[in-house]
């Protein structure tokens, strides 16, 4: 399939046709690091950023931003917030492959130990940098959206990790985003794992979530209508759209009338400690599948993981991480 000259260039995270139609509109444009581009209107406006590509082969997000972006260059005035986009793993975008040597979600923390020599930790300094720098003047809503595919199949096709240490009024503001956008499910996540997201809601103050749509595939060749919920909520996150848009300000309290995501608390993190770490889900199995009180979800070597409430929920099961690394979450339903 022949990719757009638009999309293409988005995915390598050349942002050179942002300079000029931005830049008359009266925005501070600035490329502070390879696929990464600051748009600056106001510090006191709203601070959004948006990531696509932490993981080469979750492509959706880059083309529904793509085409978000292809709009807004038509009309730079639309775009009423201070923007931050950031292409997160641009070489493995290209080689079509989740990474290059290692997962760059989880990265984005000061200490990374042995992994600091490879490309991803370099890459995560880089943009862990750039966000810093980008949050530093904000004086209005400071807010980050990491959109990623997951690998598998989902009981709950779209859903989002919210990490726990924002505030609860703040969290209800994302909450009612999430829902606008189509969210069916969002896990309340106590522990970073050297997340994007955690790291910009910890280190730097953002309403942050990482959002799962669908799930990965071939650039160019994603169904992206699916997820129009989303890019309507994104737009109206950005001011960009032609209607009221909804307020997502810091202030906001509780949230408007309307369904929210079904919420989950993590209720234990399955961590792989050695090469005799073993989980008895398989491929097939999908995020969100219930297990039973006191069913094995894993062993390494003398240590066994079982299911400890009446019901638990398996999301992200990966026995293939590194030691050291988190092979799954479980997640029981929780309120906000």
């Amino acid at each position: 399939m022949t990719l757009s000259p638009q999309l293409t260039a988005f995915a390598r995270g050349d942002f050179s046709a942002l300079v000029t139609p931005f830049g008359a509109a009266g925005f501070d444009v600035s490329l502070p690091a390879p696929g990464v581009v600051q748009l600056l209107r106001d510090p006191a406006a709203r601070s959004v950023l948006i990531s696509v590509g932490i993981h080469g082969d979750e492509t959706a997000p880059i083309e529904l931003v793509a085409l978000l972006l292809q709009q807004l260059c038509e009309t730079p005035s639309r775009l009423q917030v201070n923007l931050m986009l950031v292409v997160g793993n641009m070489d493995a975008i290209a080689s079509a492959r989740r990474f290059i040597d290692i997962d760059l979600n989880r990265l984005f923390r000061g200490e990374q130990g042995d992994l600091a020599g490879t490309a991803e930790a370099s890459r995560a300094r880089a943009v862990m940098a750039a966000s810093a720098t980008f949050f530093s003047t904000a004086r209005g809503a400071r807010w980050h959206l990491d959109l990623h595919t997951a690998i598998r199949a989902s009981v709950y096709p779209t859903f989002a990790i919210v990490p726990a240490v924002i505030e609860r009024a703040n969290k209800l503001a994302l909450l009612r985003l999430l829902a606008d956008g189509g969210i069916a499910a969002a896990i309340i996540n106590p522990t970073s794992a050297g997340t994007f997201s955690a790291f910009s809601a910890q280190e730097l103050g953002a309403t942050s979530a990482t959002v799962e749509l669908g799930q990965v595939g071939q650039l160019g060749q994603n169904n992206v209508s699916a997820f129009a919920a989303m890019g309507d909520a994104l737009m109206a996150l950005l001011g960009a759209q032609s209607v009221a848009a909804p307020d997502l300000s810091a202030t906001l309290g509780e949230p408007a009338d309307g369904p929210l995501p079904l919420v989950f608390a993590v209720a234990q993190e399955i961590i792989k400690h050695s090469e005799a770490f073993r989980m008895t889900v398989d491929g097939s199995t999908q995020n969100f599948t219930a297990m039973q009180r006191g069913e094995v979800i894993a062993t390494d070597g003398t240590l066994t993981y079982r299911v400890t409430h009446p019901c638990e929920r398996v999301v992200f099961p990966n026995p293939g991480v590194r030691p050291g690394f988190r092979a799954g979450l479980m997640v029981i339903p929780a309120s906000v």
